[in-house]
């Protein structure tokens, strides 16, 4: 008996989603519309931490060797200076190497009777981390046999500052979205209730429970919530790989890489169909909350 009831109350929601064709319609444009513009700001994100962490990546600190140690000491520092934690790669580049990187940025011609003894020895040093550059530069300064450290310490808090910036942005136009698009549904569905404010009062005078009458628009809510977030997520799929393509072929390409569209098709889909099926079901039962007050 109870399996029928549920089976009647389940199409009866369906029956609903017809019934009302336009609202419905409404609710799941609507629905679309707010996770395309979410999921936008989220790739967009995404993209810009992306190339924030490929330029991090290139980010280096040059340790200088004290000018008394010969080539064979100073590359025997390698091991200690590998070892330090947020270094992740050590070049050992020789006075010889230094004086050739330096002229082959210069004329030649206004170098002549500069020799190699003029540079020093020295250490390129990829990070892991960026944000912990000033640390790491600490760190190795107090290696033996390390003179200096160069290090763009600005040029990383520029960096973290704006990686920080966009994600608190983010952050808080996807809550808002996410508030904005609860609250349009949820007045949406009330519009189609509206109609049946009678129907639901005279239920609950009979003496239908709260769940009997709630569970048609729960289902109602769940279906467009679906119907919405598939319907984005093949949207933003499609225009996603649309702007994508014409930025790897545009000049930008070669110095902006993208996220693969295949790296957050899933996720993107899971948090699409998540987000609309949450955002149905909770404005469907938002807006017959109050007439379920009789």
């Amino acid at each position: 008996m109870r399996l029928n009831r549920s089976g009647y109350l389940i199409r009866e929601g369906f029956r609903s989603i017809t019934t009302h064709g336009f609202m419905s319609f409404a609710s799941v444009t609507i629905i679309m519309a707010c996770l395309i513009i979410m999921g936008s700001v989220s790739l967009l994100t995404l993209n810009i931490d992306a190339a924030i962490k490929g330029l991090e990546n290139q980010n280096e600190v040059v340790a200088f060797v004290e000018d008394s140690y010969s080539e064979e000491d100073a590359a025997a520092l390698e091991p200690e200076i590998a070892a330090i934690e947020n270094v992740s790669s050590v070049q050992f580049v020789d006075r010889a190497a230094a004086m050739e990187n330096f002229m082959s940025s210069y004329n030649k011609s206004l170098m002549e009777g500069i020799d190699e003894t003029v540079f020093r020895h020295r250490y390129v040093v990829q990070l892991t981390d960026i944000t912990l550059m000033a640390q790491t530069k600490a760190m190795l300064e107090n290696v033996d046999g390390i003179l200096k450290v160069n290090a763009h310490l600005e040029y990383a808090k520029t960096f973290v500052t704006v990686r920080n910036v966009v994600s608190v942005i983010a952050l808080v136009l996807i809550v808002i979205l996410v508030f904005i698009s609860v609250f349009i549904m949820s007045n949406t569905i009330k519009l189609a209730t509206f109609n049946r404010r009678e129907e639901i009062a005279i239920m609950k005078m009979v003496g239908a429970t709260n769940s009997f009458i709630r569970l048609p628009f729960i289902v109602e809510g769940l279906v467009l919530g679906v119907l919405g977030g598939g319907l984005a997520f093949l949207a933003e799929m499609g225009l996603y790989r649309i702007v994508t393509g014409r930025v790897v072929s545009s000049v930008t390409g070669s110095l902006i890489s993208v996220v693969p569209l295949a790296r957050v098709a899933l996720p993107m889909f899971v948090a699409f169909v998540g987000t609309g099926v949450l955002v149905g079901v909770f404005g469907g039962v938002n807006a017959i909350r109050n007439y379920l007050k009789v």
